[in-house]
């Protein structure tokens, strides 16, 4: 039964929410309206978020003590695949606000009372296979090129990528294998959290939402992935202390995106 209620949510039948068609002006306006959510409590929203600026120094430590220079890159753009399940509290604290509900931050815990819980669960672990799944391809790709040493230092590493046609060929096919599935993820994933705190549709028919959303609005959703990915390195670039801004950012904008494109139930 559980596993039927993931497929279809609480109702018998197979949701098919309407989608609506939106431009530009719509992304930065959920844009906007995620930045004002964001001003409300910020404090809140930050200490909530310093997850990130935390999970992305410790990768960047974990794999250059361990002699895994190589996965760096790899693991810290591919933690962004996890980021639509990773920002569900934000959802709630959005939700909250938009219904004029109380907005402190222990309600974005809330989450953990959702009836669409299993499909939540079911959804972040399909993105967490989609992140091995990468760290697997970039470690293939890698090892296709240079072998199966991994460099010792950084600065050998940074003469294997910026000085050896092989580096040329590792940050070209790289950067489109890693596109291909920022796309796969974005695709499938730009409405499907969202709606699921929203409404009990079954995991199925939240992905199938964001497929046909980005379908039918092929430019706004793939701007919306370019701001995502432009605000993610400015945010990482110090030390990945952005992110603790960018992501709540981004989250609550998310949103408000979800809103746009799906008609009210």
């Amino acid at each position: 039964m559980t596993a039927f209620h993931v497929m279809t949510g609480a109702g018998e039948a197979y949701a098919h929410p309407a989608i609506n068609k939106i431009s530009l002006a719509d992304v930065f306006d959920a844009l906007k309206r995620g930045l004002d959510d964001f001003r409300e409590k910020p404090s809140h929203y930050v200490f909530l978020c310093l997850m990130y600026p935390v999970a992305g120094v410790f990768l960047a430590v974990a794999t250059s003590s361990a002699n895994l220079l190589p996965m760096i890159f790899p693991l810290i753009s591919g933690f962004a695949l996890i980021g639509p399940i990773a920002a569900i509290g934000l959802y709630e604290i959005s939700r909250r606000r938009e219904i004029g509900l109380d907005t402190s931050w222990t309600h974005a815990l809330d989450v953990r009372r959702s009836p669409a819980l299993p499909s939540i669960i079911a959804g972040g672990l399909l993105l967490f296979a989609f992140f091995v799944v990468w760290l697997v391809a970039a470690q293939t790709l890698y090892s296709n090129l240079f072998g199966d040493v991994f460099p010792r230092s950084v600065e050998t590493f940074s003469a294997q990528i910026f000085g050896t046609p092989e580096g040329m060929q590792l940050m070209l096919w790289g950067n489109v294998l890693g596109l291909v599935f920022a796309i796969v993820v974005l695709a499938t994933t730009v409405v499907t959290f969202p709606m699921l705190l929203d409404r009990d549709v079954g995991l199925v028919a939240a992905m199938g939402a964001s497929i046909r959303a980005t379908a039918a609005n092929p430019v706004p959703v793939f701007f919306w992935g370019l701001i995502i990915a432009v605000l993610l390195v400015i945010g990482s670039i110090p030390l990945f202390a952005g992110l603790a801004l960018v992501m709540p950012i981004l989250g609550h904008a998310s949103w408000h995106l979800y809103r746009k494109l799906v008609a009210p139930a």
